[in-house]
């Protein structure tokens, strides 16, 4: 008896070109949580940050782009890939979470939604394809590809465009050492409703939400350096720490919990896509993972990183990933037609969600 899936006909992405790599912080002024500035040296900061996220460099957009363009190329790519007509869409998601910040003005400006803008940009007249946005924290677009899946299942939608993209370069403080985890870029996919008589596209999915004794782990805060000149600017702040453990507890049993839904063994994973927010924490998560299923080895290459290079870009990193995967950019690595995937993200909220998803 056949049924309808949710599967990802197409793939796109925008890495920006501007590469800033580790050294290029020896001359900022770093500062604590008490606006004191830090005694050690920036080499020997710099070198303790590669050792703990293992970003040796990350991407930054050109000044002339704000976030609702970069999506606007990844959706472009996607829909270009997918050979479909970009009038038949049904939705645009556009998952991000602080809307078109230029360069010069950190204000967040999202209005209209970026979604809108995206469909303008994109030059779709259809006013049959809702646009809206996904503010979600660094698992936005994970849950835009689920929202899709819904739709698609309930008959609501036959194509769907998901974009995540963020510039996050333009919102974090300079004088914090944790601005060296973020990046900039855009990754999208087209989801298509597609009849199969065995399962295929995505199989399971699962969400939760902490916020009672976590909501609190990623806000915008002052910076710390109490300068005049930033006095009145906010910007993206972390504790790091807690955030670290929340994900080692958490995300491995959400992802088992993903898995039991759809009656997939962990050992039938050919690759675990994670947001990639932080190398050894990324590492630590797997082998949690692993632990819950009394597996002591873990394949060689399940998880494919990019954070090395392309740095945290929140909502872009799964579909950038994705995209680079499927199209041999990624060496050492790639996606055949029967592999068993499994997407995973966490984040501000706190937020965490998982979907298992079937080439």
């Amino acid at each position: 008896m056949s049924a309808i899936y949710s599967e990802i006909t197409g793939t796109g992405n925008f890495i920006p070109k501007r590469k800033i790599k580790n050294q290029e912080f020896l001359t900022n002024e770093f500062y604590g949580t008490g606006a004191q500035r830090l005694e050690k040296p920036n080499q020997e900061i710099i070198e303790k940050f590669l050792e703990i996220t293992t970003i040796a460099e990350r991407r930054y957009a050109q000044d002339s782009h704000v976030t609702s363009d970069i999506a606007g190329f990844a959706g472009a790519a996607a829909i270009e890939d997918a050979k479909i007509d970009k009038e038949e869409l049904d939705y645009i998601i556009v998952a991000h979470n602080f809307g078109d910040v230029k360069c010069d003005n950190r204000r967040s400006d999202i209005v209209p939604s970026l979604a809108a803008r995206v469909k303008h940009i994109l030059k779709i007249q259809n006013p049959e394809c809702v646009a809206y946005d996904v503010t979600f924290g660094c698992p936005g677009w994970l849950q835009g590809v689920i929202q899709a899946d819904y739709f698609i299942k309930s008959g609501d939608a036959k194509k769907v465009l998901v974009i995540g993209a963020e510039i996050l370069s333009r919102v974090t403080d300079p004088h914090d050492r944790d601005t060296m985890i973020y990046a900039d870029g855009a990754g999208a996919v087209v989801l298509e409703a597609v009849e199969s008589t065995t399962p295929v596209g995505i199989l399971a999915h699962k969400t939760r939400s902490d916020t009672f004794t976590h909501a609190k782990m990623l806000f915008m805060g002052k910076s710390y350096n109490t300068c005049e000149e930033l006095k009145d600017d906010t910007f993206l702040k972390m504790h790091g720490r807690k955030l670290y453990q929340y994900a080692l507890e958490h995300v491995p049993q959400a992802i088992k919990s993903c898995l039991e839904k759809c009656k997939v063994h962990l050992r039938e994973i050919d690759k675990v896509l994670i947001h990639q927010a932080n190398g050894k924490m990324d590492d630590a998560i797997l082998r949690r993972l692993y632990d819950l299923y009394e597996i002591d080895e873990i394949p060689q290459g399940v998880m494919p990183m990019t954070i090395s290079w392309l740095g945290n870009s929140s909502v872009a990193t799964l579909p950038t990933l994705y995209d680079l995967i499927l199209n041999h950019h990624l060496e050492g690595q790639e996606i055949k037609k029967g592999d068993t995937l499994l997407f995973a993200s966490v984040g501000a909220g706190m937020n965490i969600n998982a979907v298992v998803y079937k080439v």
